[in-house]
């Protein structure tokens, strides 16, 4: 039988998805499964952009230009201008969702064996797309004693090497929820002009802050623009994750036009997608307070929960919809796959991401997990509630 590719081999499975199936199991023997796993927003998609495409009129559902629709880049330049990002609408490339927008870019920018730093825990599927353009994660670690604040400038200092090529951001953070501050992102700014280095931002939850604080982009910073490469996407921000619409921003000209032929070689972005998220700009901000809101109670109500379990530890987030957790636990994966497949309290039970997947050596995330808030305050008062009778029974309790 012929082999697969070292490229292949090698791909870690989604730390997000890979209980699917124990999930799936359990639901046909009629578990319920509060799902604190994934961040599939149970939010309304706002109604007005779902309006536009129900009355999008077309004979032919026609191939649209590789870098996308003119209006819609023209449109998302006032929408970032609110955010004090001035662009125009030829430093946008619109993507298969925020998901292409990173393989592009890691295939524009890194060479075969390069490196990029990123804090760990970092989103799980960075790691895939550094390894499909033959790069390599390069981790530097925070710790939950912190609330994964972005480890001391000194610590990515020592990490460069002559194979570093780039430095990873996401602001706000998925998995932890940390924002970094403007002082924070500065002083990367500061390195990556230093050793010429690329700047990925990933900001893709850019709307969901809380406790007062606001979110500063890396593309607020003056003298980096030939840094600095902005990955985005509507997936959260209007709740339309099946949408698939994302983009890859860079005043860089020679990145852009690298970038392009990636774009013409994958032909064009989703048709109708766009006809939603041009119309999504003109949400009101009105909905994104009430979201906001939303979504600010359930984190209060998930810290308080989770630090009342013995042995639990929450970190406050101040962005996105997740944080990472710390329990009285052996193994992560085990304890994860075991509230699928051994557990019930009354017929439901929690699913969780493990920890060991957020991180580039598992081990150091054996006794976490991400956990998210996307569910209604209802159901995600259930799934801690079945995560606190869980470790009280789980035979690899280590408290």
């Amino acid at each position: 039988m012929p082999k697969i590719s070292e490229k292949g081999a090698t791909l870690q499975a989604s730390a997000i998805r890979k209980l699917v199936p124990f999930a799936d199991a359990a639901k046909e023997r009629g578990i319920k499964i509060h799902h604190l796993n994934i961040g599939q927003p149970d939010i309304k998609t706002p109604t007005g952009a779902l309006d536009v495409l129900r009355k999008a009129n077309m004979e032919v559902v026609a191939y649209t230009p590789s870098n996308g629709n003119a209006s819609y880049r023209k449109k998302l330049c006032e929408y970032y201008q609110r955010f004090n990002i001035k662009l125009d609408p030829k430093d946008i490339i619109i993507t298969c969702g925020g998901s292409e927008a990173l393989q592009i870019a890691f295939n524009v920018c890194l060479n075969e064996g390069e490196e990029v730093l990123v804090s760990e825990p970092y989103y799980a599927n960075y790691n895939s797309f550094a390894k499909l353009s033959g790069a390599v994660i390069k981790t530097i670690p925070s710790s939950i004693d912190t609330g994964f604040a972005l480890p001391p400038m000194e610590e990515f200092e020592k990490a460069i090497t002559p194979k570093t090529r780039a430095i990873m951001v996401c602001n706000p953070n998925n998995p932890t929820g940390y924002l970094y501050t403007e002082q924070e992102l500065r002083q990367l700014a500061e390195i990556v002009k230093k050793h010429d280095l690329f700047l990925f931002a990933d900001e893709v939850y850019r709307e969901f802050v809380y406790d007062g604080q606001k979110h500063f982009s890396v593309m607020e910073i003056e003298g980096i623009e030939e840094n600095a490469i902005l990955l985005d996407s509507v997936s959260k921000r209007y709740s339309a994750c099946g949408a698939r619409e994302g983009m890859i921003i860079s005043q860089n000209k020679e990145v852009m036009a690298s970038a392009m032929k990636m774009a013409q070689a994958r032909l064009c972005p989703p048709y109708f997608g766009q006809i939603f998220a041009e119309a999504a700009i003109d949400t009101p901000e009105s909905y994104f307070r009430e979201v906001n809101d939303e979504y600010d109670r359930r984190r209060r109500a998930l810290v308080k929960g989770i630090n009342e379990i013995p042995g639990c530890k929450c970190p406050n987030p101040n962005g996105a919809f997740y944080t990472m957790i710390e329990m009285p636990i052996d193994d992560s994966d085990k304890f994860c796959q075991w509230l699928l497949t051994d557990f019930n309290l009354n017929g439901e039970t929690v699913m969780l991401a493990p920890g060991t997947g957020f991180y580039a050596d598992p081990e150091k995330g054996r006794k976490q997990a991400r956990i998210t808030y996307c569910l209604c305050i209802e159901d995600l008062m259930a799934g801690i509630n079945c995560l606190k009778e869980a470790l009280k029974v789980y035979p690899g309790r280590t408290l």
